[in-house]
């Protein structure tokens, strides 16, 4: 039976990269492995025709041979030694599925050079409102791993050093078989690192890491809100086999405050006004977060309007114009009045229904709403 061009088998031009060599044969692959085809053997063929593509054209001096005089070329170049062999579809698998099932292949080091990169941490921040708008300086006490002193991080004991593991001799992942596949996963006894360590250290029980407090230095940019991250690199957990460590991710909580609510760059609080001022006008002290501001508010002013402070609110930490304070006005109805007062008020009262004018500006349009709103119910 004569053999079909590697290429054309792969669908690739001869230009093609490793990296175009490894895709198309990992969708050939997928796409007819015999545990997804079973008792197609027509499938079964055209799984084994690329697996045998791959391996040729996988392989520097293989493909040379090929691209030079073809399958002949191939043959002999096998004869001599210089490529494929009976472990060539482990290889292959490792290379192109390892990623799947989470190898990672070090360039011929095995796990003895496999590096872990530490754990990330996250760090809750509980900020007062002035802080998370004007930024501060804060400092947090972080509890993490870090490298051991006394081993260096190698957790094995002074004199001694890691061992190469011998369930799955270093390379710090083990090959399980299931049909055709050939699954690769985390050696169970190293844990991946590829030794293990037969004399502990002390201080550290072999794990080459010890868990502290270290205190740290946050500097809060202003305009923070509530769920906005600090990344701290390198402040996360200490790698395993000389890995790098982690990163601490600050997550900030703006509390409550007593007087304003945030919603976004902007502020608002509620000013309490007496009813005389209300009526004839004047100013009233405003807090702000950069002090206290004089409001001027105008007669006949209703309880509930909302005036606004302009550049009074909070900058975004991510830039744009500061944010404005919108005061809402609230008439305060007078108490602990005494009977002279009570009767004062009673006179007030009688002189507005005597002059014959609307003094009460909503009362009209509500009674008129209600009207309405029953008379459409009737009909």
């Amino acid at each position: 039976m004569t053999k079909r061009d590697y290429y054309k088998i792969l669908d690739l031009p001869r230009s093609a990269t490793e990296a175009d060599i490894k895709k198309a044969y990992r969708r050939l692959a997928m796409k007819f492995h015999p545990d997804r085809n079973p008792d197609d053997a027509d499938a079964e063929a055209k799984f084994k025709e690329a697996k045998e593509a791959y391996e040729v054209l996988s392989d520097a001096n293989t493909r040379a041979a090929f691209d030079q005089h073809g399958h002949a070329g191939v043959d002999a170049s096998r004869r001599q030694g210089g490529g494929g062999g009976g472990d060539a579809f482990s290889d292959i698998f490792g290379d192109v599925f390892g990623d799947i099932f989470g190898g990672q292949r070090r360039g011929g080091g095995g796990g003895r050079n496999q590096v872990f990169r530490g754990a990330d941490l996250k760090y809750d921040l509980e900020l007062d409102l002035d802080k998370a708008v004007f930024g501060a300086s804060v400092e947090i006490e972080v509890q993490k791993l870090f490298e051991c002193d006394t081993c260096g991080g190698s957790g094995a004991a002074k004199g001694h050093k890691p061992e190469t593991c011998d369930t799955c001799g270093g390379n710090g992942q083990v090959r399980i078989s299931q049909g055709f596949f050939q699954l690769q996963q985390t050696c169970p006894r190293c844990r991946g690192t590829g030794s293990v360590v037969k004399n502990p250290c002390d201080t550290c029980l072999g794990q080459g890491r010890i868990r502290r407090t270290k205190q740290l230095s946050v500097k809060v940019p202003a305009g923070v809100d509530t769920g906005d991250r600090i990344r701290l690199s390198g402040e996360g957990e200490a790698g395993r086999n000389g890995g790098p460590a982690g990163d601490l991710y600050v997550e900030m909580h703006v509390r409550e405050h007593d007087i304003f609510e945030r919603d976004g760059e902007h502020l608002s609080c509620e000013v309490p006004i007496s009813f005389t001022t209300a009526v004839l006008g004047g100013s009233v002290e405003v807090p702000t977060l950069d002090g206290k501001v004089s409001l001027k508010v105008p007669t006949e002013t209703q309880s509930g309007r909302v005036f606004r402070l302009r550049d009074k609110g909070v900058k975004p930490v991510r830039g744009g114009p500061r944010g404005d304070l919108f005061c809402r006005v609230m008439v305060e109805t007078p108490v602990n009045l005494s009977s002279e007062q009570r009767e004062l008020l009673r006179q007030f009262d009688a002189s507005l229904s005597a002059d014959g004018q609307s003094h009460a500006p909503r009362e009209a349009s509500f009674f008129e709403g209600v009207k309405r709103f029953f008379t459409g119910g009737v009909s």
